[in-house]
């Protein structure tokens, strides 16, 4: 569960979603086992992930921050995930329900040079849910970046967040998990996207 102070949010069943298609954010070593940008604490949201992964029959795409050596974006970050590391390879709980990766050069997956290939599939799936980390970093953007593609085009699918699903690091007096988790939460709501506590299996 996104560490929150509360959460406001209702659940879903599995029954209401229909089509899907399942996306996996940066549930990588390198920000959940080790590395410069890691929390340990993230790995608390793996159980609900493998959850999902398991009572969905649709497309299941793994996003990997994957970054070359002189990535602009350390201009920012400190060196991390660095492409073919160890820190770039998901995590060896969800490892047995990889199908599918996408590797991304930035925070944001919409952005990835691969990821225009795959906007064809949503003619053929209705719901998109979005699971990983960071909430408020790599959730955020892509999740605003795919909702304003699908306003231009006036589409009908849903992007759907479980909260139990998401969260992001925690650094005291620098970047508090809880107030960036209900600032992420709340503006992706504000904006469309459909955020709820849970899927229900029902």
């Amino acid at each position: 569960m996104a560490r929150l102070n509360e959460n406001l949010y209702d659940s879903i069943s599995i029954t209401e979603i229909t089509k899907p298609i399942l996306f996996v954010v940066d549930m990588i070593n390198g920000f959940v086992k080790e590395g410069p940008l890691h929390d340990s604490k993230i790995h608390d949201i793996t159980p609900n992930i493998k959850k999902i992964l398991e009572n969905f029959s649709g497309p299941k795409w793994f996003v990997c921050d994957s970054h070359s050596q002189t990535a602009r974006e350390f201009q920012s970050y400190p060196p991390h995930c660095i492409c073919e590391s160890e820190e770039s390879k998901v995590i060896d709980e969800l490892q047995p329900y990889v199908q599918d990766i996408l590797y991304k050069n930035s925070t944001n997956t919409f952005t990835a040079k691969s990821f225009s290939s795959l906007l064809p599939l949503l003619d053929h799936h209705t719901d998109i849910v979005i699971t990983g980390c960071c909430t408020d970093l790599c959730i955020l953007q892509f999740a605003l970046s795919l909702n304003a593609w699908l306003n231009e085009y006036d589409r009908s699918n849903r992007i759907i967040l479980p909260v139990d699903c998401v969260d992001t690091y925690h650094i005291p007096d620098v970047h508090d998990a809880c107030e960036w988790n209900r600032f992420a939460l709340a503006n992706m709501k504000m904006n469309g996207i459909m955020v709820v506590s849970n899927i229900r299996e029902d």
